[in-house]
């Protein structure tokens, strides 16, 4: 399951895609123009972006270049969805930064798998150990180590550590983490992640420095020393 933002005018074809890619298990959020789909995209940091590049208040391409030059969205993945099938608009659109390029009109089953690839790769980004000063998480062997010694964690513990590591530097909200660790149980309040949380903090010990609380909003796992914990 992936997060998704679809930024296209054709409200047809939005709705159409939004169904689809809902049935296919995926969280669908779209917008209709340029402006509101960047506000969408930097208030949720989804796992993957769908951009049509004719838009009605400005062309998709400054909207890719928007994101690629944020820190916080930067590696977000692209897919272009468009009507220009000329060679020198699939070039530039992979120039600045897209990660694929389909060609309307196409079916959705194509569009998904595309999806899948193009996360696929992004997920083959991130290491099997990641090791973030005396912190080091094994995925494979769901192992968490702090200094050396080996910290017992539930699977929903790791699965949570590991969503916000891989997202450090990340502002995640509360309805992001239930949506993604949960799975949107619905018996499950925003209180219970701040539980979690705190739980996770103590079992890591010094490295739960790195968990950082984002007042009002949620938690983010960063190295950098916060202006003012919350």
């Amino acid at each position: 399951m992936a997060r998704v933002v679809l930024i296209e005018d054709e409200p047809d074809l939005r709705e159409i895609l939004q169904y689809n890619l809902t049935q296919a298990g995926h969280r669908v959020q779209t917008a209709g123009t340029a402006e509101a789909g960047l506000r969408l995209a930097r208030e949720t940091l989804p796992d993957i972006i769908l951009l049509d590049l004719m838009l009605p208040d400005r062309p998709g391409t400054t909207v890719c270049t928007a994101l690629r030059r944020e820190p916080r969205t930067q590696d977000i993945p692209i897919i272009m969805v468009t009507a220009k099938a000329e060679e020198v608009d699939r070039i530039v659109g992979l120039e600045l930064g897209a990660d694929d390029y389909l060609v309307k009109p196409f079916s959705v089953r194509e569009l998904v798998l595309r999806m899948t690839a193009v996360l696929r790769r992004g997920d083959a980004k991130e290491p099997v150990v990641v090791e973030i000063a005396e912190l080091r998480i094994d995925r494979d062997a769901h192992r968490v180590e702090v200094g050396g010694e080996e910290i017992p964690m539930t699977p929903l513990e790791f699965k949570l550590l590991l969503t916000l590591v891989l997202r450090r530097e990340r502002v995640q909200t509360r309805s992001t983490l239930l949506g993604d660790v949960w799975e949107l149980d619905p018996g499950v309040s925003s209180r219970t992640v701040d539980t979690h949380v705190k739980r996770l903090r103590d079992k890591l010990g010094t490295a739960g420095r790195f968990i950082q609380t984002v007042r009002g909003v949620g938690y983010r796992f960063s190295e950098r020393q916060p202006e003012a914990e919350a």
